[in-house]
């Protein structure tokens, strides 16, 4: 009985396929390799497929008894969504109706599914729980929701059983410094910063100082991506015991604002990190926290990496040792 773990070349897929393995599960990895690293995965059964090649994917269920999916492929950069919305409703929706039909056709009835806060747009007030309005400001959030009401009808239909996973700011490695954070180009905050100390940028930027937060910059919820991997664990154990699809958010439910981060990557890399300030980025909400209560009462999830020192020490190792990433 095997997890199939699409996009698992990915930032998270990989840690999550690292999770998993070291939990003696059989996984097989599907990722076009488009902005996943076949390096960052050490598995027996890889795809280099794309998932909306209806023809291949059904080969791979053929040739594996697959009892669940954990669906992370998917395209996943704001901005670039706002630019090309074919190429992210192509992907992502599309994708996602493939990969449901090929589930139903194998009688494959359990997925986990890398969500976004992104779905819930620009709340008002926080923390955010699952009950807040969804109202997505970007083709990428949009397709994330779409994605996720494609799978209430699947079912409703065909008894396909899902757990939505929408998280905050994935950040972090693993503790061996093995696998890590690689994108080109890069868009996350900590990986950013860290890129400074390495000599490839001189200074970063801080976009608006003047919000009513502590210190005048946003405050985002930071969650270690080994913490994100475990509840991709716990999501599909969930599943394995006959429980109904669920929606969880997955934070830290505390946040950390951007000269805070910038603070503690200055403290763990022993190095002045020039940081400017722009101004504000339209859309910008001044904080942006999860509440996790759902997931911790009912899949029993904690993080266990909480802190931002141990967050950005375990991102630093990372970037230090594959300053070029894979």
């Amino acid at each position: 009985m095997a997890v199939l773990v699409t996009g698992g070349a990915g930032y998270i897929g990989s840690h999550t396929v690292q999770y998993l393995q070291d939990r003696d599960e059989e996984i097989i990895v599907v990722d076009n390799l488009q902005s996943g690293y076949h390096d960052a995965v050490k598995v027996k059964a890889f795809y280099s497929i794309d998932l909306r090649n209806e023809q291949e994917l059904d080969r791979v269920f053929k040739e594996h008894h697959i009892s669940g999916v954990i669906h992370f492929a998917a395209n996943s950069l704001v901005g670039e969504s706002m630019e090309k919305p074919y190429e992210y409703y192509h992907n992502n929706v599309f994708g996602m109706m493939t990969l449901l039909k090929v589930m139903k056709d194998h009688g494959t009835n359990k997925i986990v599914f890398s969500s976004t806060a992104a779905t819930y747009g620009e709340p008002k007030e926080s923390p955010i729980t699952e009950n807040f309005p969804l109202n997505p400001t970007n083709p990428y959030g949009e397709t994330k929701l779409a994605m996720e009401k494609m799978m209430k009808w699947f079912d409703r239909g065909y008894g396909i059983r899902y757990v939505s996973l929408r998280y905050f700011n994935a950040a972090g490695a693993h503790y061996s410094g093995l696998i890590g954070e690689a994108h080109e180009p890069e868009t996350h905050l900590i990986p950013l910063i860290l890129q400074v100390p390495l000599g490839k940028r001189k200074k970063v930027y801080i976009f608006g100082d003047d919000y009513d937060t502590k210190d005048g910059t946003c405050i985002r919820d930071y969650i270690h991506v080994m913490d994100l991997a475990s509840a991709h664990g716990k999501a599909m154990d969930y599943l394995r015991k006959g429980n109904p699809s669920e929606v969880f958010n997955l934070g830290n439910g505390k946040g950390y604002s951007v000269k805070e981060v910038i603070n503690t990557a200055r403290v763990i890399t022993d190095h002045w990190i020039p940081a400017e300030v722009e101004q504000r980025r339209p859309g910008d909400p001044a904080v942006l926290v999860a509440s996790s209560r759902k997931a911790k009462e009912i899949l029993g999830w904690n993080p266990r990496y909480e802190e931002l020192g141990t967050i950005i020490e375990d991102a630093w190792r990372w970037h230090k040792n594959n300053p070029d990433g894979y």
